[in-house]
């Protein structure tokens, strides 16, 4: 009887090694092509094991899996075919990569073998090198399969390690805007009773306090006319003109405080507002001739500021009312005599500006606080005693989206760092 197995040339390679840990199981009724087989496949370094028939193959499956399957499909008893139905049909052998042996050569057996679950199909007579570049490939395919495997199952577990983590960090952002949520309405509720006690200052009090000054100024009249009476050798009295200083001076810093404050409500409920642009020059120029009689009242000295300043965004008003609070808060650190200057930063900003007085300092813990509503009505905190200027300048810096800083000279002094947002460029005409 002539071999189904064709010679191959001694000295032929095959075209690829599949690894040396292989086992292969080797399944045909006939001992010699057994023999020949297996003399193949443990030439190239695999373990085989032979069996010939397919019950025996299921039960040497089923005590140790193999790698590949080797499968005649004309046997006694049980056919190749059915030894593979019964493969896949076993959770546990039907991911074994069978390749089909047998003499047929017909369309309809190659597509019955794949049918039933196999992976290659190799005809008698068949090349050596042939079975083993199959076998090879398959053992290759196997391994690179079991590898997905392996990634998908570590994919998974990152996939569910993954939800886990979103899950627990969407609870800690949903608690966290809950916290959030219920901090802002706490600091809603708080700057609801600042504007209302702002609101009642600069409304409320306006009617009460015409009757004071009023009556206040009748008094005044009164006192007048009777000291006339009594010394007409020495028309007006020394503490009448001393009295009439303090009303006046009282009067006009409590009228001024009730309008920063009304002017204060209307920054915080302005927050983010668009601003037009407009001339810095002109904004520093009008807050410097308002700021003059305060500077003059206190022996001060406040030069006329430089030019060459740039657009910037904000309302001229507003603007003018910050820059004239800080012009004032300098001349209120100032010494006696001393001159308050406004210069440009040493910057390529046009739009950042500084204020520089010699005299007071501020305490190094009332620095953070400086700008701060609550604390400008502690003088003693600050050694100067601010009213409203100060908060009032940041707010209505920071509406318009610029910012103001303060820091202690040495020699002793304030610099007050204005800094503004410049306006966009007009687009090309």
């Amino acid at each position: 009887m002539n071999s189904p197995f064709m010679t191959a040339d001694p000295n032929s390679q095959p075209d690829r090694v599949s690894p040396l840990s292989a086992n292969i199981l080797v399944v045909d009724d006939q001992p010699e092509n057994l023999s020949v087989l297996m003399g193949v496949l443990q030439a190239r370094g695999y373990k085989v094991r032979p069996v010939n028939s397919g019950k025996l193959a299921l039960a040497a499956a089923r005590v140790l899996a193999p790698d590949l399957i080797l499968l005649d499909i004309n046997m006694p008893e049980m056919s190749g075919y059915e030894v593979c139905a019964e493969l896949r049909a076993d959770p546990a052998l039907r991911a074994i990569p069978v390749i089909f042996i047998s003499a047929f050569n017909e369309a309809s057996d190659k597509v019955k073998g794949f049918e039933v679950g196999g992976v290659d199909y190799v005809t008698k007579p068949f090349q050596i090198a042939e079975v083993e570049v199959r076998v090879s490939t398959q053992l290759e395919l196997a391994r690179l399969r079991r590898h997905l495997e392996q990634h998908s199952k570590l994919l998974e577990q990152h996939n569910e390690l993954l939800e886990q983590h979103n899950e627990r960090l969407e609870q800690q952002v949903t608690l966290r805007t809950r916290e959030l949520v219920e901090a802002y309405a706490r600091v809603s509720v708080l700057d609801q009773a600042k504007s209302d006690f702002l609101n009642l200052i600069a409304y409320e009090l306006n009617a009460p306090l015409s009757e004071v000054f009023g009556t206040a100024e009748i008094i005044l009249d009164k006192y007048a006319k009777i000291n006339l009476e009594k010394y007409t050798e020495a028309p007006g009295n020394v503490d009448h003109l001393e009295m009439v200083r303090m009303y006046a001076q009282s009067r006009k810093r409590l009228l001024k405080l009730i309008a920063d404050a009304e002017l204060l409500m209307k920054v915080d409920l302005q927050t983010g507002a668009e601003a037009d642009q407009c001339d810095l020059e002109q904004v520093v120029n009008r807050a410097w001739l308002l700021a003059m009689p305060f500077a003059v009242s206190r022996n001060v000295r406040l030069p006329a500021p430089p030019v060459g300043f740039g657009l910037v965004r904000g309302s001229f008003e507003s603007l003018a009312r910050a820059f004239q609070s800080l012009f004032e808060t300098a001349v209120k650190f100032a010494n006696d005599g001393a001159t308050v200057r406004l210069r440009k930063a040493p910057t390529s900003e046009a739009s950042s500006l500084l204020i520089e007085a010699d005299g007071w300092t501020i305490p190094a813990d009332a620095l953070p606080r400086f700008f701060s509503l609550l604390d400008t009505f502690n003088p003693v905190a600050l050694g100067v005693d601010l009213d409203l200027a100060a908060a009032l300048a940041e707010r209505i810096l920071r509406l318009y989206g610029g910012q103001v800083g303060v820091e202690n000279l040495n020699p002793p002094g304030i610099r007050l760092t204005v800094r503004l947002k410049p306006a966009p460029a007009l687009p090309p005409t």
